[in-house]
């Protein structure tokens, strides 16, 4: 096996492999299914057979008939895609490739918080480990965030993690105040109202398109928030003819396919000297360490099976509205 060196290192192969070749055969061969993020990398998104935000990667998942999913987006995710099939492979391009959302809620801390608000129905965002899931009453990517907060009864109180930013605009859009988990996203935190101010002062005629993950003082310049599947429909179908979209750039690519004939302009930074709004563990795959992934069967996910029990109530609880 070619070792795959994690740290972002590209992992060695044969150079004069026809890598686009090479994942269709395996596709045929192993039954499997990629599935990938729209903040892949392009040639990632190229070689998928769905493409998707996490509610879509979700469904997907859970309707493929596939034997092997290859999950190219990062853990959280291809954990849920193994919570929901417990027969089937399920490989990643890196098992490094994380969240800091993820990672700014750990399960014990927030068991911690629920046993301090035992009457609270516990809503996490999907971005978020096996282990919160499996605490969880139910679970909400930016997609379906506020159906699932209006589906709680209005007598039960709502602790929501672990994006704050995310939880502030649904408070605003469900009217329903939440006590919020204070983690956030590094790439959407990024994103500078003085320079996006600046963005439109020489654009006039551009639509602001944020994710719901961005600060409020980015979300209050936004004439349109939504997930990365929303703002994608939100641009193909309007009549504009220009958008500056403050999400992680990956998802011009896809833009640039459904809406060619239009500007999109990559919402910058504070940094505009950094790659800042490049999600650096989506980034940790490749087309390369797809290919082995495939080739391997490795690196798999793998989960406890109680575990996976108690985590499948919540996924399932969101999957039931849609």
């Amino acid at each position: 096996m070619d070792p795959v060196a994690l740290g972002g290192t590209e992992p060695r192969v044969d150079p004069s492999l026809d890598l686009f070749a090479e994942i269709g055969r395996l596709k045929r061969e192993r039954n499997a299914v990629v599935l990938a993020h729209y903040y892949q990398d392009p040639d990632i998104q190229d070689v998928a057979d769905f493409i998707g935000d996490s509610l879509q990667l979700s469904q997907a998942a859970k309707a493929t008939t596939a034997d092997v999913i290859v999950f190219a987006g990062v853990h959280f995710m291809a954990e849920t895609a193994k919570i929901l099939n417990p027969d089937k492979v399920v490989v990643l391009p890196d098992l490094e490739a994380g969240c800091s959302l993820a990672d700014a809620c750990p399960a014990d801390a927030l068991a911690a918080m629920k046993r301090r608000h035992p009457d609270h129905v516990v809503v996490s965002y999907i971005n978020c480990s096996a282990e919160v899931k499996a605490i969880s009453d139910i679970l909400c990517t930016s997609s379906n965030a506020v159906r699932v907060i209006r589906s709680v009864s209005p007598d039960r109180p709502i602790l929501f993690a672990p994006d704050r930013n995310l939880g502030r605009w649904l408070m605003k859009q469900a009217g329903r105040e939440m006590l919020l988990w204070p983690g956030s996203c590094i790439v959407h935190e990024t994103f500078s109202e003085r320079r996006i101010r600046d963005l439109v002062a020489r654009h006039p005629d551009a639509i602001v398109l944020a994710h719901p993950e961005c600060e409020e003082p980015v979300l209050r310049l936004a004439h349109f928030v939504g997930s990365t599947a929303a703002i994608i429909r939100y641009a193909e179908q309007s009549d504009a003819r220009a958008f500056i979209v403050a999400t992680e750039s990956g998802i011009l690519h896809e833009m640039k396919k459904r809406c060619p004939d239009k500007e999109l302009i990559p919402a910058p930074p504070e940094d505009a000297h950094c790659a800042c709004n490049e999600c650096p563990h989506m980034k940790r795959n490749s087309l390369e360490k797809l290919y082995l992934c495939m080739r391997d069967l490795s690196p798999r996910l793998e989960l406890d099976d109680g575990l996976r029990r108690r985590a499948l109530k919540s996924v399932e609880a969101m999957l039931a509205l849609g």
